[in-house]
């Protein structure tokens, strides 16, 4: 059984209240969007939030979309979803976006020291994102695959750098 401290509640207030702030003045939003003055149209509109708990046992809220919580933003480049699996079985990181209405052709991925960059741009469908890696990556095994609106980016795990002993000899 596990006891809760008043952190432990404020914290999980805290993490409700982040959770809930996009759907604050969601109406007026709607109704902007909707409004017969408003002939200019931007949409699709987009928000999400993922969930989970990091290795600290500590809750993680990551934020994706085209539109930031309150505000109605008029960029038409989009963050994809992004899911990063960490294999240890495997020995491999895989990133998978979600990047539907492109082409192969029209994905660029970077790799720039510890994050990848995800661009794409096919007519109206623009994706741009950066993903932070957090593992040690071979970079030379990067490979991607890109599939029904799903790329793949996939790379080896590097081992972790073990101090090898060295035997002395006593004079």
């Amino acid at each position: 059984m596990h006891n809760y401290d008043m952190d432990d509640g404020d914290e999980f207030d805290l993490i409700f209240q982040k959770i809930m702030r996009p759907f604050k003045g969601l109406d007026e939003i709607w109704n902007n969007i909707t409004s017969s003055e408003n002939t200019q149209t931007f949409g699709p509109y987009y928000y999400g939030y993922s969930l989970t708990v990091g290795p600290d046992g500590k809750p993680v809220v990551k934020e994706y979309g085209n539109v930031q919580p309150g505000l109605l933003q008029k960029s038409e480049t989009r963050e994809p979803f992004i899911d990063v699996i960490v294999d240890n079985k495997e020995k491999v990181l895989k990133i998978v976006a979600e990047m539907p209405g492109v082409e192969k052709k029209d994905i660029k991925i970077e790799v720039v020291g510890k994050s990848v960059n995800l661009d794409a741009e096919n007519g109206d469908k623009k994706y741009q994102t950066k993903v932070p890696i957090k593992q040690k990556v071979d970079e030379d095994s990067v490979k991607a695959t890109y599939a029904n609106g799903i790329l793949e980016v996939k790379f080896k795990l590097k081992e972790e750098d073990r101090p090898q002993g060295k035997k002395v000899q006593v004079e």
